[in-house]
């Protein structure tokens, strides 16, 4: 059984993610782009996990927790009580998720695994072996942020095309969007 790890994010034209725990944005259909990534599978019988740091986990408006229709992982270094949410799980590594998305009862349960921030979370997937693609929203404009996504390094990936994406360029509330899919070249995903 191969893990590969889906990363899925959208900043604007200075990398920039988030503010006070937030998305500098409203952009209604490049959410939706999100919950379809995040949610759609092939097997029906099957859900996607979505990995998040407890920072991104605690910005999720409360009536919207959990992310409906997926498996939710929260890494912290922090002890978390999340048992009254179901289908969501906290771990306090790196090693622990894989371990988690590697057993092979819990195997059975999901089909894709898309780390979904914030910053730190993106970044060490991307140094992971388990790095497979990044779905990154271009906001093609400038927001004020105070999280960041990591530097990408292009010797590492090579932008592919997705069909299941959204084409082209993208326009909501005057402001313009792009998905680009890019793809680990450097690293073999490894079981």
């Amino acid at each position: 059984m191969v893990v590969k790890f889906n990363l899925i994010a959208a900043c604007c034209e200075n990398m920039g993610i988030g503010k006070n725990g937030d998305l500098p944005w409203r952009l209604k259909n490049e959410m939706a782009h999100f919950t379809n990534m995040t949610t759609k599978t092939q097997d029906k019988c099957k859900k996607n996990v979505v990995i998040l740091g407890r920072t991104s986990w605690d910005c999720i408006p409360e009536k919207y927790k959990p992310l409906v229709d997926r498996i939710n992982f929260v890494l912290s270094t922090k002890k978390l009580d999340l048992s009254q949410y179901k289908d969501t799980y906290a771990f306090s590594s790196w090693d622990e998720i894989v371990n988690k998305l590697k057993d092979s009862e819990f195997r059975q349960r999901y089909e894709d695994v898309w780390v979904c921030g914030g910053s730190k979370i993106y970044e060490d997937a991307m140094d992971s072996k388990y790095f497979y693609r990044l779905y990154l929203t271009r906001i093609k404009k400038d927001f004020e942020c105070d999280t960041f996504f990591p530097k990408l390094v292009i010797d590492n990936i090579q932008r592919i095309s997705d069909l299941r994406v959204p084409q082209g360029v993208q326009e909501e509330k005057g402001i313009k969007w792009e998905v680009e899919v890019w793809e680990n070249t450097k690293v073999p995903i490894l079981n």
